[in-house]
């Protein structure tokens, strides 16, 4: 994989300064990564915005359908889908005026990732944001 995708200026920026987080694939079920990780984020006082074609609420935080939906700034798309939806999701980060996409652990699609990057957007992939938060912060 291309070390851009794994960028320590990076990560360290999109866990430290970004604001709004939306959650590509967060629904209700608290044994999926994806809640795991949102709630995680939504602790250290980021805002969650959950998107998902079928659940209505979660965390406390009202759920989109698709990222067009979703007002305002977007600082960082988590990609929780599975690799082969990967890009769809990168492509409407970019269209959605996103700043940056991150594909967690297991979802490698370099072809987005480039995409991504060529839209000036920052990329990080196949990283665990909690692992990344943790390693930075001693939490």
């Amino acid at each position: 994989m291309d070390d851009r995708f794994a960028d320590e200026v990076v990560i360290k920026r999109l866990l430290g300064e970004s604001e709004t987080w939306a959650f590509v694939g967060l629904g209700e079920d608290p044994e999926r990564t994806a809640y795991q990780q949102a709630r995680l984020l939504q602790a250290r006082g980021k805002k969650i915005i959950p998107v998902h074609p079928s659940a209505t609420s979660v965390l406390g935080e009202r759920v989109y359908a698709s990222l067009a939906e979703v007002p305002g700034k977007i600082d960082v798309v988590g990609v929780y889908r599975r690799t082969e939806f990967a890009g769809q999701v990168v492509d409407e980060a970019i269209a959605a005026d996103a700043g940056a996409v991150w594909l967690p652990l297991g979802v490698i699609d370099e072809t987005a990732a480039r995409r991504a990057l060529d839209a000036g957007l920052d990329v990080v992939m196949d990283r665990c944001p909690g692992v990344e938060w943790a390693l930075r912060r001693g939490a």
